[in-house]
């Protein structure tokens, strides 16, 4: 039993390492497509865009051995528990990662620089996502619930960024028609991020039901 209690430890620090590759691939790509996107570096985004795959095959990665765990180690209780966050987080992160490539597409998409007055509303939206992800994983692997819930609370911030591009996009259209595929493009990519901080969110929920055996709905 004392043997099989190592194992079962051992898979779940491989578990953790991987992880953490996989959110550093999503912060990362988060990071290069805002920088695509404000320079208008078209190779740079497609780069984002082709890499996606990465990000894809350490989910893969992650639910087989998941699924190997399961079969040979027959967690119960809380290790079950974190088990099962370990299927969520990788999920979450999965989306994080599909909302950097729809970053990606918009700055291949615009011609040239994204010149818009609410870029910097974007840029936080990217710079909050990025730390909400580091944050989460890192409530995750020291099993600190309340961290977690922190992290959950930073999604107003990307929420309250959101509207504010709502409103100058939709005020830029009235002014200046001729911009308004790109306005468009620009608000699109907007409304995926909104969603970027819900997914963290979800990783969040997860981390706390890991600890605490209950579930509870962060930032309502």
């Amino acid at each position: 039993m004392e043997n099989k209690r190592l194992i079962f430890s051992e898979e779940m620090d491989h578990l953790r390492h991987d992880i953490l590759i996989m959110s550093s691939l999503v912060e990362e790509a988060l990071g290069k497509a805002l920088t695509a996107l404000e320079s208008g570096d078209r190779e740079l985004a497609r780069a984002v865009r082709d890499g996606d795959g990465a990000v894809n095959a350490m989910q893969l990665k992650i639910e087989d051995a998941v699924i190997a765990l399961i079969a040979t180690q027959q967690p119960v209780a809380k290790d079950l528990r974190e088990v099962s966050a370990v299927l969520k987080i990788t999920a979450n992160l999965e989306r994080a990662g599909d909302h950097a490539v729809h970053l990606a597409k918009t700055a291949i998409k615009l011609s040239g620089r994204a010149s818009f007055r609410a870029m910097e509303h974007l840029e936080r939206m990217v710079q909050t996502g990025r730390e909400m992800i580091r944050a989460s994983i890192s409530a995750y692997v020291k099993q600190d619930a309340e961290a977690a819930r922190k992290v959950a609370a930073m999604d107003d911030v990307i929420d309250g960024e959101h509207k504010n591009i709502a409103s100058e996009m939709l005020k830029l259209m009235r002014k200046r028609p001729e911009l308004l595929k790109k306005a468009l493009h620009f608000l699109s990519s907007s409304g995926n991020l909104e969603r970027l901080g819900d997914h963290v969110t979800n990783i969040c929920e997860a981390v706390v039901y890991m600890i605490e055996s209950r579930h509870e709905e962060l930032n309502e």
